[in-house]
């Protein structure tokens, strides 16, 4: 299991310089709490510094991009004097804000090459969780497909100006200031939070931190009984099934479908795993696959079809093929059972559900290696 800690004390000690805007950071403190693992032996893959200074920060709090970018090469001293000697120095990441063009490619500049190993930055593209419009927007891929801009921007911003820089999303809530119960934390969120992670990886950004696992009206387990909410069964079968490698999907004249193709997670045989996502209130989609790459052959399909509890769109009950998900007597995860489908026949995307389709024997060689 990975441990990233972000110190959240980027204004401890700090002078303001100007009206909101923030002069060098004091890494004292930071320095203790990294001592203190380093001496108890905690191995801490990553640290961060930052949460929404980035850009115009929150209000009127900020700090620019320089001055960040001067504060991360002191995180990085720091790292340097207590990791000294050590085979494995833990990642440097930055900023945990809202992506900023201009102060990014600002930031990565003046922090220089390998400067930082990770930018981080935060997604609550749905706007307030108070708002009265979040299923439609979940549910409209016009709108879904705005953030493709940033997932494309950062990626192409990375490239050019710190390609040993990778992206990660460092939180994402959806709607900010707590989600909305029934919304963000029911069925309905896996549209948004299931595209959101196959969006994310198509675009080369490697780890999504979902906001949060247990917190407000987001979490991915229920605040009071802490039974698992649908978006983290979602979460688990994507963590089982899709690879790291992320395969071409297209389609065409389907504009309420969304589909993602990864190689199948440790699959030595070519295996692949779709994600398809019907965001239609009425169409039944029948999607044929059509695998470049792999043989013709017949073999079986595993689907996993997730739909709502009858058919509420805001209950917090998911059905796996038509069964409820709820953890067993023993208080373990259930049991996720794929039905077996011949692969050479189409499969069928019911209106408002989701599906995440293995073909082991697709034999594509770039998964097979």
């Amino acid at each position: 299991m990975w441990v990233s800690f972000g110190p959240r004390n980027p204004l401890e000690n700090r002078k303001k310089v100007a009206s909101g805007a923030w002069g060098p950071w004091n890494s004292s403190n930071a320095y203790d709490v990294i001592q203190y693992t380093v001496d108890q032996g905690f191995e801490v893959q990553a640290w961060e510094l930052g949460n929404e200074l980035s850009g115009s920060g929150i209000g009127t709090t900020k700090v620019s991009a320089v001055q960040f970018a001067a504060d991360m090469k002191e995180l990085r001293s720091v790292i340097g004097v207590l990791y000294d000697g050590a085979s494995l120095k833990p990642l440097v990441v930055a900023p945990d804000g809202f992506f900023d063009y201009g102060w990014f490619k600002q930031f990565l500049t003046a922090a220089g090459p390998g400067g930082v190993d990770v930018i981080t930055r935060h997604i609550y593209n749905l706007g307030p969780g108070v708002s009265e419009d979040l299923e439609s927007k979940i549910l409209n891929p016009n709108y879904l497909n705005n953030e493709k801009k940033n997932f494309r921007t950062v990626r192409s911003l990375l490239q050019a100006v710190a390609p040993s820089t990778v992206a990660w999303v460092g939180e994402a809530g959806g709607a900010y200031n707590s989600g909305h119960h029934l919304v963000t934390d029911a069925f309905i969120f896996s549209f948004w939070y299931l595209d959101q992670l196959g969006m994310a990886a198509s675009y080369g950004t490697k780890v999504y931190c979902r906001q949060s696992f247990i917190g407000g009206n987001y979490g991915l387990l229920n605040t009071t009984t802490f039974e698992p909410n649908p978006d983290f069964y979602s979460a688990l079968l994507w963590n089982r099934l899709m690879g790291i490698t992320v395969l071409a999907a297209s389609f065409k004249g389907a504009l309420y479908l969304r589909a993602y193709a990864h190689c199948q997670k440790n699959t030595t045989q070519g295996g692949v795993t779709i994600l398809l996502i019907n965001l239609s209130k009425l169409i039944t989609y029948k999607v044929s696959t059509v695998l470049l790459t792999a043989p013709s052959k017949t073999s079986t399909r595993l689907e996993y079809h997730l739909t709502a509890a009858n058919g509420d769109l805001h209950s917090q009950v998911m059905l796996l093929n038509g069964n409820a998900l709820g953890v067993t007597l023993d208080r373990n995860i259930p049991t996720l059972t794929p039905v077996q489908v011949d692969s050479s026949t189409p499969i069928s995307v019911a209106p408002l559900s989701i599906i995440f389709a293995q073909l082991p024997d697709a034999s594509v060689q770039i998964c097979g290696s």
